[in-house]
């Protein structure tokens, strides 16, 4: 029974890092990009997200939720498992390694992440727009905190996919597991530009 409910629970973290967790994460570095368009179309981008009819019930239920039992399971897994170099390899071992680092330093940026654009927005009434961000990284510490906190991020989701494709037995040869990690790491390479080039368009 414990069996079959760490196979389904390993298998709900598995998808939930990518359907819906993964495809936020793409959409929230989509809409940062406008950034580097200028004040007006970032604020532009963030009001539409904002004005998104049921909004609320979509970031708990989309968003919040999924995103709770990714990292609480996260954690788990983080701090039991143990190496694969008998199954991966040297290669892979050192990816599921660098896959549980960066899932704790993932959860860290997210939560206050959270809590600096949300619920502190929210809160203290200011509104989340291109001054709120640029005012953050007017702070060198937070720069840097971001730009790691976001290659964290996308790598985690990155090699999360390889993850998901062999537990869900879409990748079952090694020739696919590789071609899979090649995949992987250029998804991993444009996420990160992505997401870094949007930091540095808020630095005016």
């Amino acid at each position: 029974m414990a069996a079959n409910s760490e196979y389904i629970n390993r298998r709900l973290h598995s998808l939930l890092g990518v359907i819906p967790v993964g495809l936020f994460l793409i959409q929230h570095l989509v809409v940062n990009n406008f950034a580097t368009r200028g004040p007006e179309a970032f604020n532009t981008a963030a009001h539409f997200m904002e004005s998104l009819p049921f909004r609320y019930a979509l970031e708990i239920f989309i968003i919040f939720l999924p995103l709770l039992f990714h990292a609480i399971y996260g954690l788990y897994i983080a701090f039991t498992a143990k190496n694969n170099v008998s199954r991966f390899g040297y290669f892979r071992n050192w990816m599921f390694m660098l896959q549980r680092i960066t899932g704790v330093i993932t959860l860290i940026f997210v939560a206050w992440h959270v809590w600096e654009t949300r619920l502190a927005a929210q809160f203290f009434d200011v509104p989340v727009n291109f001054d709120m961000m640029a005012t953050i990284f007017e702070s060198n510490f937070m720069i840097w905190f971001y730009i790691i906190g976001v290659i964290s991020t996308t790598f985690h989701f990155a090699n999360g996919l390889w993850s998901f494709a062999v537990t869900w037995g879409i990748t079952v040869t090694p020739r696919a597991q590789r071609i899979a990690s090649y995949v992987s790491i250029i998804i991993f390479l444009v996420l990160s530009f992505i997401g870094v080039r949007s930091i540095l368009a808020f630095i005016v």
